[in-house]
This record gives C-alpha cells, sequence and structure tokens, in this order.
C-alpha cells in the first residue's frame, strides 16, 4: 500500500472511528461495517496497526479498535533522567512502560491518562500518554544557569527530565550557581521545555546549609510550625498533676528506664521488667501524647499533615513540636509522667500467657543508652557495671527474654536482614568529616525485640474486638520477583521453596540463615529485600510477611508517627467505654484516609533522608578523588558495576571503565563477562576501587578498578 492511500484510508477511518455513534469492535465487524471485502482485510489490519502505532485509535485486550481514552487507564508517571518513564495504576501488578517520545509532556509525579499499547507475556506493557490529567510540580527546586538574554534552571529531581526555562526579567537577580525555587507557569508539551519564575533564591550551591535546605523544599517538608500551633502550646502545663493522674495505674514504684541512643531528645518508650516462677512480666511504657494532643485540635491536625518526623543528616523535622516532643511527653529521669502501657506475661519459650493495656502513670530511675547497656549484657565492662550496679540483674533479665523472644520469631520465620545503616559524622559548618556504618548491638535489638513483641500484642488484641484501627501490613512478595530471586540463587547453588507460587518467610529466613558468613550474604540479602513488597499502614489485618507475624501495628512512638498516635486515642476511648455506635463510625470513615496519607508521607521522608544520605556521601568522597579503597560489588547492570564500600558508601564503575575487553551483560547471573578473557564481574565479589569523581548536582560517585587491581586474578575466570 502506497503511503498516499494509506493516509487517506487512515482519514476514512478515523471519521468512522471519531463518529458519536460509532462503538468499539472488532476488525471483522469493522469490515463489515465499511463493507470491506475478507480478500481486502490484510490492507485494513495495516491501516488499523498505524493508527494503533500513532496512538489516534486505542484497541482493547479482547481486540476491539476505539478512540484511545475508550481503553484508557489513570495512574501516577515516574519520569526517568533518560526521557522515558513508568505508570503505576491502580490493580496493575507491573508498572506500564512509556518511552520518551510517548510520555505527552508530562513529568515526573503527574497524574496521566494513558493506553496500552503491547503486552507481551512475562514482560512488562507498554504504553503512551494520551493526556496529563493532573500536573504535580507547581513548584520545583534545582540550579540556576544564567544566559545573555535568560536562564534555566535544572530540577534536582533528576526524574522531572526536564529543565525550566526562566525568561529575561523573571529571575530574581539570580546568577550561574544559585539554588532557586520556580514557579512553573507553562508545563509544556513533547517538544516544547516547561517555563517558569524564580520566586525564591536559597543561596549559592556552595553556601553552607543550602544542599540540605534545597532537599527540604524540593520534598515539601514542614519548616516550622504554624503560629496557631505554638499558640495552642500556651495550654500545654510543663509537668503533669494530681488532676492527669486521676483514675490510671501507678506504676512509679516498678523500677523503670528509658534506653536509647546517646543523642536522642525524645524518649517516648520505658521498659520495666520481673521474673517470677519462670514467667517474665514486660512492661512497655509508651508515653501518651494523644493526652496533650487532642482529635481536630490544631496540633493534631498538623501533626496528620506531617505524617511522621523526619531525620535528615543534620537535623530532625519533627512531627511535634519541641515542648511536647523533648518536655511533657518526653519520658525523662526522675518525672511523673503520663504514660499507655502494654504489660505482657511471657512463658521461658517466648509465648504470650496474658496482658493488659493501660493508661498509666511512671517514672522513670534511669535514662540509659545504648552504648551502656551494651557494655553491661555484652562486654562485661567492670567499670560500667559499678556505675550501674543497682540495674545490672535487670538488663541481664532485659537480655534473657529478648533472646528468648528472637528465637521464638525466628523459628516461625521473621526475617531479619542486618544491614548496617551510616551514620555520617558532620562538622559545625556541616561538612561531612566521616562516615561509618551504623551497627545493631545487643542494647539496640533488646529494645527492638520489646516494642516488636508490644505492637503485635496490641494489634492482635484489637482485631478480635473488631474495633476500627490502623495496622502495619507487609504483604507477600510477588510471586514473579520470587521467582526471579529463584533463578538468581540457583547460581550460588542456594533454593528456595514456593507452593503455587508463593512462598513462605520461613523460607526466606532459611536462606539467610545459609548465606551467612559466605562472600555472597551481603548481596542475597539485598536481592532478596528488594524482592519485597512495601509495608504500610492499612484498616485491614493482613499481616506482616517480613516478621511473619498474623497482627502488627505502630504502636510504640506517637512521638513521631500519626498512627501510633492515632490508635492511641482508639484505644484509650475504648478503655474509658467510649467507643459507641457512632464513633466507631467515625473512625471508620477517616481511618482509610488516615492511613493513605501516613503511608505517603512515610514514603516522602524516606526519600528525603535518602537524598541527604547520598548529598552527604557525595561530599565526603569527592575530597578523595584519586584515593583507593576496597569493596564489594553490590550491583551489575549492562551500563556497569555498582561497589559498596565498608562505610556504607556506593559508586560506579561505568563499563567503559572495564579496558581491555568487551563486557556482555548476563541478566540471569546478574554478571559481566569480557568476550575476549572471559573474566566475570558478579555480585559479591571483592574489588578494589580509586575514586574518580562526583558528581554534587546528580549526587552520584564514580568509581574505576584500582591501579594494582588484577582483574584476571581477583574477578575470576569463568569454569
Amino acid at each position: 500500500m502506497t503511503e498516499e492511500l494509506l493516509n487517506e484510508r487512515k482519514k476514512t477511518l478515523m471519521a468512522v472511528i471519531n463518529d458519536k455513534t460509532y462503538v468499539p469492535m472488532k476488525l471483522k465487524e469493522l469490515a463489515m461495517l465499511l463493507n470491506i471485502p475478507k480478500t481486502q482485510r490484510n490492507d485494513l489490519k495495516e491501516v488499523m496497526d498505524a493508527l494503533v502505532a500513532e496512538g489516534k485509535v486505542g484497541i482493547s485486550k479482547k481486540g476491539k479498535y476505539g478512540k484511545p481514552e475508550t481503553f484508557s487507564m489513570t495512574g501516577m508517571f515516574c519520569g526517568h533522567p533518560k526521557g522515558f518513564g513508568f505508570v503505576t495504576v491502580e490493580g496493575l501488578e507491573q508498572d506500564v512502560f512509556i518511552p520518551g517520545e510517548k510520555t505527552g509532556g508530562a513529568l515526573h509525579g503527574d497524574k496521566v491518562q494513558i493506553v496500552v499499547e503491547s503486552e507481551s507475556r512475562g514482560k512488562r506493557a507498554e504504553g503512551s500518554v494520551i493526556r496529563v490529567l493532573e500536573h504535580a510540580n507547581e513548584r520545583v527546586i534545582g540550579y540556576y544557569q544564567k544566559n545573555k538574554s535568560f536562564g534555566f534552571v535544572i530540577p534536582d529531581n533528576q526524574k522531572i527530565g526536564k529543565d525550566i526555562f526562566i525568561p529575561q526579567g523573571k529571575d530574581m537577580g539570580a546568577v550561574t550557581g544559585h539554588k532557586v525555587v520556580v514557579k512553573v507557569t507553562d508545563f509544556g508539551g513533547e517538544n516544547k521545555k516547561p517555563e517558569g519564575i524564580v520566586t525564591e533564591i536559597i543561596g549559592h550551591v556552595n553556601d553552607p546549609g543550602t544542599d540540605i535546605i534545597s532537599i527540604i523544599k524540593a520534598y515539601g517538608l514542614p519548616e516550622e510550625f504554624p503560629a496557631e500551633v505554638m499558640k495552642s502550646l500556651e495550654r500545654i502545663p510543663d509537668e503533669i498533676d494530681g488532676k492527669d493522674m486521676a483514675g490510671r495505674l501507678d506504676l512509679r514504684k516498678l523500677k523503670t528506664v528509658t534506653i536509647d541512643g546517646e543523642d536522642a531528645k525524645d524518649l517516648d518508650d520505658a521498659i520495666t521488667i520481673e521474673k517470677k516462677d519462670g514467667v517474665y512480666t514486660l512492661g512497655v511504657h509508651i508515653a501518651d501524647v494523644s493526652h496533650y494532643v487532642t482529635e481536630k485540635s490544631p496540633l493534631d491536625e498538623e501533626a496528620l499533615k506531617r505524617g511522621a518526623s523526619v531525620y535528615l543528616v543534620d537535623r530532625v523535622i519533627p512531627m511535634l513540636p519541641h515542648k511536647l516532643s523533648n518536655g511533657i511527653c518526653s519520658l525523662n529521669e526522675g518525672t511523673d509522667r503520663l504514660a499507655l502501657s502494654c504489660i505482657m506475661e511471657i512463658d521461658a519459650q517466648g509465648h504470650l500467657l496474658g496482658h493488659e493495656i493501660a493508661e498509666t502513670v511512671i517514672n522513670v530511675d534511669r535514662r540509659m543508652t545504648y552504648t551502656a547497656v551494651n557494655a553491661v549484657v555484652t562486654d562485661r565492662d567492670e567499670s560500667v557495671m559499678a556505675e550501674y550496679r543497682d540495674f545490672v540483674d535487670m538488663f541481664d533479665l532485659m537480655k534473657e527474654l529478648a533472646d528468648i523472644l528472637r528465637a521464638q520469631r525466628k523459628k516461625r520465620g521473621s526475617i531479619d536482614f542486618d544491614f548496617p545503616e551510616s551514620k555520617i559524622i558532620l562538622d559545625e559548618k556541616g561538612k561531612p568529616v566521616d562516615i561509618r556504618p551504623y551497627e545493631r548491638n545487643a542494647a539496640t535489638k533488646i529494645i527492638e525485640d520489646f516494642m516488636l513483641m508490644a505492637n503485635e500484642t496490641v494489634a492482635e488484641d484489637y482485631f478480635w474486638q473488631e474495633i476500627p484501627f490502623v495496622y502495619r501490613t507487609h504483604d507477600n512478595p510477588d510471586p514473579e520477583k520470587m521467582k526471579r530471586l529463584g533463578t538468581f540463587i540457583n547460581n550460588f547453588g542456594y533454593a528456595i521453596r514456593t507452593q503455587q507460587g508463593e512462598v513462605h518467610p520461613k523460607e526466606l529466613q532459611k536462606l539467610l540463615n545459609k548465606i551467612e558468613g559466605t562472600p555472597e550474604e551481603a548481596l542475597i540479602s539485598r536481592l532478596t529485600l528488594r524482592s519485597m513488597r512495601q509495608a504500610k499502614y492499612t484498616t485491614v489485618c493482613t499481616g506482616h510477611f517480613g516478621l511473619a507475624a498474623k497482627y502488627y501495628t505502630h504502636f510504640t512512638s506517637p512521638i513521631r508517627r500519626y498512627p501510633d498516635l492515632q490508635i492511641h486515642r482508639i484505644i484509650k476511648e475504648n478503655l474509658r467505654g467510649g467507643l459507641g455506635e457512632k464513633r466507631i463510625a467515625h473512625y471508620d470513615r477517616i481511618l482509610p484516609g488516615v492511613t493513605v496519607a501516613c503511608s505517603a508521607m512515610e514514603r516522602r521522608a524516606d526519600e528525603a533522608e535518602r537524598e541527604t544520605d547520598k548529598l552527604k556521601k557525595c561530599e565526603y568522597m569527592s575530597k578523595r578523588i584519586g584515593e583507593e579503597f576496597d569493596g564489594v560489588i553490590s550491583g551489575v547492570t549492562n551500563w556497569g558495576l555498582y561497589v559498596e564500600l565498608p562505610n556504607t558508601v556506593e559508586g560506579l564503575i561505568h563499563v567503559n571503565e572495564l579496558h581491555g575487553d568487551y563486557y556482555v551483560f548476563d541478566e540471569e547471573r546478574m554478571e559481566l563477562t569480557g568476550e575476549l578473557s572471559r573474566t566475570t564481574y558478579k555480585l559479591g565479589q571483592k574489588i578494589r576501587v580509586q575514586v574518580s569523581g562526583t558528581d554534587k548536582l546528580s549526587r552520584t560517585i564514580d568509581f574505576c578498578l584500582a591501579k594494582d587491581f588484577d582483574a584476571e586474578s581477583e574477578a575470576g575466570q569463568e569454569d
């Protein structure tokens, strides 16, 4: 068919499909409608395929043709720096891939309408954006560059993928190197860049603090509490009085401690423990924040808006003002404090025999640190044991019970990912001077074990009461991802057993036990974690896969997490007999919104925390260009090797830096292999690298192979 004839038939068919009376139909039905004989139906299909490829016609899964919007779906566009993107559609197991030429001008975060144009079994569906429904980037933070008669801003968020054009006179006097806030006035399109005006100059990129403030603004993190919130604090006392204690269980005579990091100021959990006739009585006492933050108050509305405290590398953006978090709601040593307590009786096997949830009054005897408690229970440091002689037996009892609880969780299949977090040390100007792994010790594990036990106990109690509640859930992994994980670990001689595509958490725990201490431990652990879904807040208790727990919630941190504060209110109303039909209906109505908002705010906080860490790691390594380090290959892609150093810093050796050979990527085995030398680079392999460069704007670190690194002997030869 000639191009001229093809175009003529396209016009004819578009007129038919755009007619108001047209309903989607299959090729055969369309041919009958147009009186096209069987001998010419191949020509008709050729025309329809061309219209589908151009996005002018949509096709359903059943092969019916119609207007694109007839078969469209709505979702959230996630951009990529290289121009393409993915759209997350509720109800679809996998995101839809959108090629760069079919994004329809959508930017990262936009709500879009798409049509799926092709999908093959086992592969990601591919589609195109036909309409942007809601723009997400009304405000953009970025790096300003000045030209003679105009400027442009390179967004900090590389997923936006397009520079913002700034017309002359709309830059507030910004110069090259300034970090700025831009109000987008025109979102552009496929062939036109977005346009905007500079509304704020944050500071020069080299000024101290500018980098972190840029991230805070980019993620829309709140910087100050509104005046109305601060004014409401005037009604909150500095200390509790007798009226506050009325009707509460008085536990002030029990030996009580808090155990936190040295720098912690918001102490929201305290512990009591006793053992009698082989039964442990464990008390987990949580600051009664809901006594001061009442529903629908300015404090409550601001806390819900924030969702959680955000812990950046150089500061904390708290969910609640310091008067609460560091004052009346902090379980400070030697002061009477209101608490909501979960008091549990546990046998020698770690089974819960009974429990009580109660409003209480407590008084902390000692403010302990993880370091000091670990020095007692692990190191048996004589000087520390002498300093805390009255508490040594208590700490030993804690360790004894924590070990039992941990063994019990492990027995049922709870997965324990023990990855070191980064501890980034800054000087007074905010410059990173050291980075090291922040390891968990016996004391941190004690508190973790006790908090997990309290969270499970409270969740099960309220599940069976059938009261509206907020749960912390973690869905089963995607079967396809588990299948890929199984294929990969087979290369190392390991296997995971599945039943009808489902895997039990105990199988993954067994895998982690088998790889413990092996060279591939870190990488298989990391891949296992990446194969799992993200935990979230829900109103339906579907269990927590990672913990192998049927019931789980967040009860233990109402100072820094809104879901905990929310369930404290429900628990207290229930304890006081106030949860009638009206209040149950109220919670049924509001809790779905609370869970969605808090899950979203949690993801925002996690991303902001990761970005500040990446920024400071990049800044730290920029002073070490040319230095060599031992590392481990933490990722293998067709564009190169990701290498993680012992201090948790990760960088990329681009495939072009692997000189002397052409390297081929094996996706199934996650390896790069030289065609001539057969030298292989794979996950978990030890490698020596040299820092070759950093990019503060993209927050990336580049490595190359160290000069004395023997690729053939160290990287390994194929058998």
